[in-house]
């Protein structure tokens, strides 16, 4: 995107140049030898100055700053802009001179040359430092897209790496079911479109409602209920008021799918989860009874979490392993709060 062109406003440079021109002429209003003429040529000749030292100033500094403005200041380009400056001094103090011949030309040359180097002077610094801070301003713009740009890539990238992994278990979960001639296998293909048809609505989506993701999550406990039958107690313990809370998609399925892959699930040891809130967080507690030789994992589980709620929300997970409980906190995300 290109950045909006520097511009001063029109009012700035004629307003300040007019003040500018009405400072000048206080003194010789306060003056006992008080002389109309000399006060509106000595205020004409600075305002007239002011308005060249703006607009010459403005229309070329786009074509040093392309090239010199990393430079910082530049001696060379102050030197250029004072020796026009004095030059047109030098044209408007012969103009008086021709308008007002009783004036001393060379001691009114001085004074207005020392004013035009001043004024030169202090154009070119405030300028100067205005458009050093309007190239940082877009250098900062450019490096936050830049940065929003490349948290959205990532993102996007961790999103969908959740599909292929889910979808690598639930096949195997079918195939045990298949091979064992399992009653509940069409419910379970059902069940297992059903939970796809909520991924093709969620998958679009960097956050989602509680209520919806608590639907993608039942369909998934279901398909796992199919295969560990009672080995597998969990609880959802959460209040309505909390339905309208965001959080990333397949967050928790990926949760619970975690704790059954790395844990022991039977019907002697039934693995625990449970759901819950606890302050402003979303408590998902499972009890810890690791198996002895662990599923291999595909790189996703609480670090692509955590890292989701990093970029979304700027806030992290919190991990709390016990002996006895393998703890994850999900930070309850408001969509006004967290926006």
């Amino acid at each position: 995107m290109k950045p909006p062109p520097f511009k001063i406003s029109h009012t700035i440079i004629w307003g300040s140049s007019l003040l500018l021109a009405i400072i000048i002429a206080l003194p010789q209003l306060v003056s006992r030898h008080f002389n109309l003429y000399e006060m509106l040529a000595n205020s004409a000749i600075t305002f007239i100055f002011s308005i060249f030292v703006w607009y010459y100033s403005v229309y070329m500094l786009p074509a040093y700053s392309s090239k010199d403005l990393a430079k910082g200041f530049s001696v060379t380009r102050l030197m250029k802009t004072l020796g026009i400056g004095i030059l047109l001094m030098f044209m408007l103090a012969y103009l008086q001179q021709l308008i007002l011949s009783h004036l001393d030309f060379g001691a009114t040359m001085l004074m207005i040359e020392v004013r035009g180097i001043l004024i030169s002077l202090t154009f070119y610094m405030f300028i100067h430092l205005l458009y050093q801070n309007y190239h940082n301003q877009q250098v900062s713009i450019a490096l936050e897209r830049s940065k929003m740009d490349n948290l959205a890539a990532q993102y996007e990238l961790l999103r969908q790496q959740v599909n292929p992994h889910f979808l690598f278990n639930s096949l195997n979960t079918l195939k045990y079911m298949v091979e064992s001639n399992d009653k509940h296998s069409v419910e379970f293909i059902l069940k297992l479109s059903d939970f796809y048809r909520f991924t093709l609505e969620s998958r679009k989506s960097d956050l989602i409602p509680l209520s919806e993701e608590l639907k993608i999550l039942n369909a998934f406990i279901f398909l796992l209920k199919a295969r560990f039958e009672e080995g597998l107690e969990i609880a959802i313990q959460l209040q309505p008021q909390l339905d309208n809370c965001r959080i990333p998609p397949f967050t928790l399925q990926l949760l619970v799918e975690n704790a059954v892959k790395h844990n022991i699930v039977s019907t002697d040891r039934p693995l625990q989860i449970r759901i819950f809130a606890e302050g402003n967080n979303l408590v998902v507690e499972n009890t810890l009874q690791l198996k002895r030789n662990p599923e291999a994992g595909t790189g996703i589980g609480l670090d692509n979490i955590n890292q989701r709620y990093q970029h979304l929300a700027g806030k992290e997970i919190q991990i709390t392993p016990t002996e006895k409980y393998f703890t994850v906190k999900l930070p309850l995300l408001y969509e006004d709060r967290d926006r």
